[in-house]
């Protein structure tokens, strides 16, 4: 089955969407009675007397099965689509908002909430958004993480301080999910971003907000310079070379203005230093670093291309040590 993005905004678009998230985290938000891969669950959509829906892997993607009614047979986003009675464009928009991702422009967020309100008052069926409670299970660091973590020139202590945590397993409301490879948590607060950098399918589960900056909570009170990167993996990776990094959530989110004037008091210079997507199309990375620089007057701060790395921690990794950031950076 084809995803199309049918978007008129340049970031709106369901390859960027997942480029952020995975389907598996938009059923898991939108679909409360989804357990577990291929496991049958009662329809959300109809009255169903029994257990006649799947979600199942298909083409690639995952795909929302009811076998009681054959036209209920929806990837992620027409699923939501459906359930919201709303176009796809406003799916990807609702998916955008609950997600915090911060591709659609305010004006468009307002005039979608507004009507999505006005929708939620007819007679229709007012679906309330579960919220996702995510607990994990601590175990001690080991060989595999040091030696994933050292490519990066980042060490326990560094992660320590960061709240970053090795896990074994982890729960999301009350379904159980075993790590197969090497997971974290990266503690927000009350909150967790679990990251398996070997699971491809679901790399990144979270129920952070956001507000929740990445290694805001580890700035110094004031600075020269402060680096506004993309993840915190890239913030661990920038911190340990020296510098003073935060990340928002998603690459695809604006800062807010009033975090902005406060770091602006705070450091002397900001700069933006996002992927450089050059295999991507639009380079989405460098489109929202432009965006961001503009709005709020930044230095924008691009990875060349000829180094064949897309971000900070990509290009210590691949290069073998600091030397080439603090080129870039210089």
């Amino acid at each position: 089955m084809a995803i199309k993005s049918r978007s008129s905004e340049d970031h709106l678009h369901t390859n960027v969407i997942l480029g952020k998230i995975t389907e598996y985290d938009i059923f898991v938000y939108y679909c409360p009675s989804f357990k577990e891969l291929g496991k049958k669950f009662k329809s959300d959509l109809r009255e169903d007397n029994s257990p006649t829906v799947s979600i199942i892997p298909y083409n690639g993607r995952l795909l929302y099965k009811d076998f009681g009614n054959s036209e209920h047979a929806f990837d992620c986003f027409n699923y939501v689509k459906y359930k919201y009675g709303c176009s796809f464009i406003g799916a990807l928009r609702i998916i955008d908002c609950d997600f915090n991702l911060g591709l659609s422009s305010k004006k468009d967020a307002i005039n979608f909430t507004m009507g999505y309100m006005a929708y939620s008052q007819e007679n229709t069926p007012k679906f309330i958004k579960p919220e996702i409670l995510i607990k994990k299970k601590k175990r001690h660091w080991n060989k595999e993480d040091v030696k994933f973590w050292s490519q990066y020139l980042v060490n326990k202590e560094l992660l320590t301080t960061f709240a970053v945590q090795p896990i074994s397993h982890f729960w999301i409301n009350s379904t159980r999910f075993s790590c197969k490879s090497i997971s974290y948590a990266f503690q927000f607060n009350n909150r967790y971003k679990i990251y398996s950098p070997y699971d491809e399918k679901n790399k990144w589960l979270s129920n952070t907000k956001k507000t929740d900056v990445q290694g805001y909570n580890q700035l110094p009170n004031n600075g020269e310079r402060l680096i506004i990167t993309s993840s915190l993996k890239d913030v661990l990776c920038l911190t340990s070379a020296g510098y003073n990094a935060i990340a928002m959530q998603s690459e695809m989110q604006t800062p807010e203005e009033k975090l902005i004037s406060e770091l602006k008091e705070r450091f002397t210079t900001i700069e933006i230093l996002y992927d450089n997507d050059f295999e991507k199309i639009n380079n989405p990375g460098q489109t929202m670093a432009r965006k961001i620089c503009d709005l709020y007057g930044f230095t924008n701060i691009c990875i060349p291309t000829n180094y064949e790395s897309k971000d900070p921690s990509d290009l210590v990794s691949n290069t073998g040590g600091f030397k080439n950031l603090k080129i870039i950076l210089k």
